[in-house]
């Protein structure tokens, strides 16, 4: 069930400011971003060790973000089965939906930024559709683009971060992000409630399901800032992972 927030504002000093709320199992072992991938040395994300990829790359010299969201739809054949957790590399390498046959993949959202706009491709075993998302905020779930506000989570948070204080790619420390970090972090709202974006759940079988960390990207035309909450019930555990052009 995660959740992907992108705000896109042509012409502001921060067209794209993005939001990814990461939910796994907490079994499931992860290393937090840096330069993962020897094939991709440009690119910084947090890497999922059970398969290799991440569910969200950057790109400092774009620049380009990737995020990955699981969709509605049919599996791949077992036998061809592939991880969907290259697919960010691929696409903020690129750019754009990697080049190549996608019946190995089970269903996906990939929703890619860069300063000139935001686009969201969705497989759903059978065929991908493409969106270009037009100028304001957005909520991509696991159901796809819900500009109509009919899951809980979109019609309660859309509003909120609309009216935020908009992020800076320039700035340093909490600055113009605290509201944001606050939303993207659940906004005080109990990880049972049904609007909740940080969640929660212990499954039947003992294991431990829910929000694993939470990323924050903000791209300029020539700037971009790049924070991570690796514990998402602790607000201290945010950190900034890079910041282009660097700190003096």
């Amino acid at each position: 069930m995660c959740t992907v927030i992108v705000s896109f504002e042509p012409g502001a000093e921060t067209p794209v400011v993005l939001a990814g709320i990461r939910d796994e199992l907490a079994s499931r072992p992860w290393e937090p971003p840096a330069a993962h991938w020897p094939r991709f040395p440009a690119l910084v994300g947090g890497r999922d060790l059970s398969a290799g990829g991440t569910w969200l790359a950057v790109d400092p010299g774009g620049p380009v973000v990737a995020a990955l969201l699981n969709g509605c739809g049919e599996p791949a054949p077992e036998a061809i089965r592939r991880s969907r957790g290259d697919l960010p590399l691929r696409a903020a390498a690129q750019g754009e939906l990697p080049d190549g046959d996608l019946s190995c993949y089970d269903p996906f959202h990939l929703l890619v930024a860069d300063p000139g706009g935001v686009r969201l491709w969705s497989w759903d075993g059978r065929e991908v559709t493409d969106a270009k998302l037009p100028a304001g905020p957005h909520i991509v779930v696991n159901s796809g683009w819900e500009p109509g506000g009919s899951d809980p989570r979109v019609a309660y948070f859309r509003p909120r971060f609309a009216s935020a204080e908009r992020p800076s790619a320039r700035d340093a420390g909490e600055g113009s992000w605290a509201a944001w970090r606050r939303l993207a972090s659940g906004a005080g709202l109990a990880t049972s409630d049904p609007r909740a974006l940080v969640v929660r759940k212990e499954l039947p079988d003992g294991q431990v399901w829910g929000t694993s960390s939470i990323t924050l990207v903000a791209l300029g035309d020539d700037a971009l800032r790049y924070d991570f909450c690796s514990r998402p019930a602790d607000p201290s555990s945010w950190r900034e992972v890079l910041r282009v052009p660097a700190p003096r």
